[in-house]
């Protein structure tokens, strides 16, 4: 159900102006045509003659008089021009004559009508274009926003799961919205705008949603970017009836979705272009600072670029309270899960635990399509249900791609990627503090990886040692290292392991302090950004050159005992290498079952949540 605003057509004056040009202009037509009596030329000539004209306009293709005697009571006179030759004939002989024309009354009333309409057409159609409708120019400051009650958000606290800490500072939201008489008995009131941030898919719209149908309140839901136009102070104005739509029936809710679009930083540095956002920006701030919080209005908006937002649309009075829908942690995963589960049709033995933790880092909207995928998959086979080996393929095809099994490799490069793979994962499984191998694969991937090696994690961390992020560095080096220790050259199918591995050294040496010879100093710090670092921009270099190159020697200087240690490994387990790549060339899939050397040869440590289960696969 939706409730819609100001419904009812206005009278347009435009529309009222054209009918009462039009009724004038065939007013007055019809008073002349009813006051003048058309007659026969020859009776025109006739009444020359006897002196019966007082006297006449000559046109062009029309005689216009008046009568000294009326003829059925009109004293005005029309006639048609005939030629005066053919006149002279005509009434030598008696005959009654009179001139025509092609045009008829209706003619006539077409020539004066249509080129009127043929501009006002014209002009109808700029304005509509320009406008967005007839008469748009009145309307193009109202506001876009979509208004839902309960019935139709359909969405509850119960629908929301994995982020438990947003849920409980929001439910104070909804109490106020239904008791906001009794929550400010000791003075206390609702923050006017509560901001929440974190990445994508998280699920903040789906809280936005659950507050409102909690409440059982109107849920206005508006984008930032739908606030801007190209017509300067049209933001402006949409911001104000959105927020006199929201008075109207109030107790409600204002979620305002991408709020960076409109709430960017204002920059004394740049000209030009930035008037229109600027505008609809401090009308937005001029409208936080005069809503009373306790009508009952409250002002939700999620963005996932804080570090772009304006300080004033941030500090106290405006948006006072920011609340972090982060990722969500293991148990987080499983209940959300859970909720999607309940949506398709399962086999009782899958283990929840066990998707959860194979999918570190995935967001709600993540394991949504994760269940999705896992749907189809068993669909595709006839399944008549949703097994655990469908989610586990489901969970392969996200982070690593489609099976291409119809790309043909040679067979020495199957070998190659076969003993690429198990180099990652005997490394992996000898040292400690490593996430227990999952898989491995050779089968050729979408995305262009020739194989890869998949870890679970056991568990969430929070936290990470220095040696367990060099035992990683060492797991990622220990595919090229097998490559040279078998063939004595190496190949390009390790580029991603050195990106990867580069990354890390690079944290070691300026984010954590934990190289030695450059102290605990960061020289890098962590920028607050959900979509990543290049959404940033140029990373400005804070430090010397001569840091600079005691940087780059640390960092070669980390890959190179990482890949050294690596080699080290595999030598110790060559025959190991040797039985596994003989088993993974036969099956391309190799397990810990089926081939035990791939289980931990000593206790380990999962790694921290907020890597991502698309960084726990090795892909080459």
């Amino acid at each position: 159900m939706k409730m819609k605003f100001d419904n009812k057509r206005k009278f347009n004056l435009t529309y009222a102006l054209i009918a009462l040009g039009l009724f004038l202009l065939i007013q007055s037509f019809l008073a002349d045509f009813q006051s003048t009596e058309r007659i026969p030329y020859s009776k025109f000539l006739e009444l020359v003659e006897t002196g019966g004209v007082e006297d006449v306009v000559v046109k062009e293709s029309t005689v216009e008089g008046t009568l000294k005697e009326p003829i059925n009571d009109h004293e005005r006179f029309i006639t048609t021009r005939v030629d005066p030759d053919v006149a002279e004939d005509l009434a030598r002989h008696g005959i009654e004559f009179t001139g025509g024309t092609e045009r008829t009354i209706f003619a006539t009333l077409l020539s004066y009508i249509l080129p009127a309409l043929f501009f006002v057409g014209i002009w109808f159609f700029f304005i509509r274009r320009m406008a967005g409708g007839i008469g748009g120019m009145t309307k193009i400051g109202k506001s876009k926003a979509k208004v839902y009650v309960e019935d139709e958000t359909g969405v509850t606290f119960a629908d929301v799961a994995g982020v438990d800490a947003a849920k409980a500072e929001l439910k104070e939201v909804v109490y106020f919205l239904k008791h906001k008489d009794e929550y400010g008995r000791l003075g206390a009131r609702m923050p006017k705008g509560i901001l929440l941030v974190g990445p994508p898919g998280t699920g903040k719209t789906l809280l936005a949603r659950a507050v409102a149908g909690e409440a059982g309140v109107p849920f206005f839901s508006i984008a930032g970017s739908e606030f801007v136009e190209m017509f300067v102070g049209v933001g402006a104005a949409r911001v104000r009836d959105l927020f006199e739509q929201a008075r109207k029936v109030a107790p409600c809710i204002i979620f305002i979705d991408e709020l960076d679009s409109l709430g960017k930083s204002r920059s004394g540095t740049t000209y030009g272009g930035h008037d229109e956002k600027e505008q609809t920006l401090n009308q937005l701030l001029n409208e936080l600072d005069g809503f009373d919080p306790r009508s009952g209005i409250v002002l939700l908006a999620a963005t996932n670029r804080p570090e772009v937002l304006d300080p004033a649309l941030k500090r106290a009075g405006r948006f006072d309270r920011e609340i972090v829908v982060d990722r969500p942690d293991r148990l987080g995963r499983e209940a959300i899960l859970k909720i999607h589960l309940n949506k398709v049709t399962e086999d009782p033995d899958i283990d929840v635990e066990k998707i959860a933790a194979i999918t570190v880092g995935f967001t709600g909207a993540d394991l949504a399509n994760l269940v999705n995928e896992a749907a189809i998959i068993a669909t595709r086979r006839e399944g008549q249900q949703v097994k655990m080996e469908d989610f586990t393929e489901a969970v392969e095809r996200i982070i690593a791609g489609t099976e291409q099994r119809t790309r043909l490799m040679s067979p020495k490069d199957r070998e190659r990627v076969a003993y690429h793979e198990m180099g990652h994962a005997l490394a992996a499984a000898s040292l400690p503090g490593m996430d227990p191998v999952h898989k491995i694969s050779i089968i050729p991937r979408s995305i262009g990886a020739l194989g890869y090696t998949m870890q679970r994690p056991t568990e969430d961390k929070f936290l990470i040692t220095t040696e367990e992020l060099k035992n990683r560095m060492v797991v990622l080096m220990a595919g090229r290292a097998a490559e040279e220790l078998v063939f004595d050259e190496i190949t390009t199918g390790a580029a991603d392991d050195l990106v990867k591995a580069t990354d890390i050294a690079r944290q070691i040496a300026t984010r954590y302090g934990m190289a030695p010879d450059l102290g605990q100093a960061v020289l890098e710090p962590q920028r607050s950004s959900y979509l990543g670092d290049n959404a940033i921009g140029i990373k400005q270099k804070d430090y010397s050159e001569e840091t600079a190159r005691e940087i780059d020697t640390a960092i070669r200087q980390l890959i190179d005992d990482a890949y050294a240690r690596a080699k080290s490994i595999l030598k110790e387990r060559k025959d190991d290498v040797t039985t596994g790549v003989k088993l993974l060339l036969e099956q391309e899939t190799l397990t810990p079952d089926d081939f035990p050397a791939l289980r931990p040869v000593s206790e380990h440590t999962p790694h921290p949540s907020g890597q991502s289960a698309r960084e726990s696969a090795t892909v080459s």
